[in-house]
């Protein structure tokens, strides 16, 4: 079962262009030692496990995108999301993609750490 909604996925270049323009809040749901090996600058960090407890740190005045390593943490976020009233999409293929594609991770030799 794909757990993807391509209405509601973006593409790195899509999320590159809102996170330029300010016009989305981007979550990272992986794991603490995922975080800390590389992510995507102007990313804020809540775990997938403590997302429901931390859902009043999400606004509602934009739109959230939620990514992961791959895209299956993210795309079930964006539907719990979603079914609790946010305007909310996920990074299709993840920092995974987002990395593959050449696109920025910080630290400085920063990557993508394997599940």
């Amino acid at each position: 079962m794909a757990f993807a909604d391509p209405a509601h996925e973006l593409t790195p270049a899509q999320l590159k262009e809102a996170l330029d323009g300010g016009e989305v809040e981007l979550i990272d749901v992986r794991e603490a030692y995922e975080w800390e090996a590389g992510r995507i600058p102007g990313a804020k960090h809540i775990e997938i496990e403590r997302l429901a407890s931390r859902a009043d740190d999400i606004g509602q005045d934009k739109p959230v995108v939620f990514m992961c390593r791959l895209g299956v943490r993210s795309a079930m976020a964006m539907q719990a999301f979603r079914a609790s009233g946010w305007d909310a999409y996920h990074l299709g293929g993840g920092i995974q993609r987002w990395a593959d594609e050449g696109r920025a991770i910080e630290p400085d030799g920063g990557y993508v750490a394997e599940h």
